[in-house]
C-alpha cells in the first residue's frame, strides 16, 4: 500500500484541521492505521491509531479529547480531525499502515509500522 498525507496548513491556535490519508494499492480495511507527528528536533510520536474495525481506536494523551481519527472504506482514505490546537501540535503529521494487522489490535509504536506516508506539515500560531 502507498500513502499519501494531505490537509496540513498554517492555523491559530483553537482552529480545526483534518488531515488526510489517501492510500493506493491496497485496502485500508487489510491495515492497521496510524499517525504520527514529529516536531523540530524531537523525535517522532504517536498521535492515533485505528483497527481494522472503526470502533477501535487510541490516542496519545495530549491529543485526546481534541483529535479524532477515522476511516472511509469507500474512499480508502484515513483521517485526522484535529479541533482546539495548539502551538505544541505544531509539527510535521505522517500517516503510517501496518500489515499483519488482526481485527481487534492496535498498534502504539513506530517500529509497528512498515509503511509511511510523506508527511504534511500543521503549523499553529499562538
Amino acid at each position: 500500500v502507498q500513502l499519501q498525507a494531505s490537509g496540513g496548513g498554517l492555523v491559530q491556535a483553537g482552529a480545526y484541521l483534518r488531515l488526510s490519508c489517501a492510500a493506493s494499492g491496497r485496502s485500508v480495511t487489510r491495515h492497521c492505521m496510524g499517525w504520527f507527528r514529529q516536531a523540530p528536533g524531537k523525535e517522532r510520536e504517536f498521535v492515533a491509531a485505528i483497527g481494522r474495525s472503526n470502533g477501535n481506536t487510541d490516542y496519545a494523551d495530549s491529543v485526546k479529547g481534541r483529535f479524532t481519527i477515522s476511516r472511509d472504506n469507500a474512499k480508502n482514505t484515513v483521517y485526522l480531525q484535529m479541533n482546539s490546537l495548539k502551538p505544541e501540535d505544531t509539527a510535521v503529521y505522517y500517516c503510517a499502515a501496518r500489515d499483519g494487522c488482526i481485527l481487534t489490535s492496535i498498534y502504539r509504536a513506530l517500529h509497528d509500522y512498515a509503511r509511511w506516508g510523506q508527511g504534511t506539515q500543521v503549523t499553529v500560531s499562538s
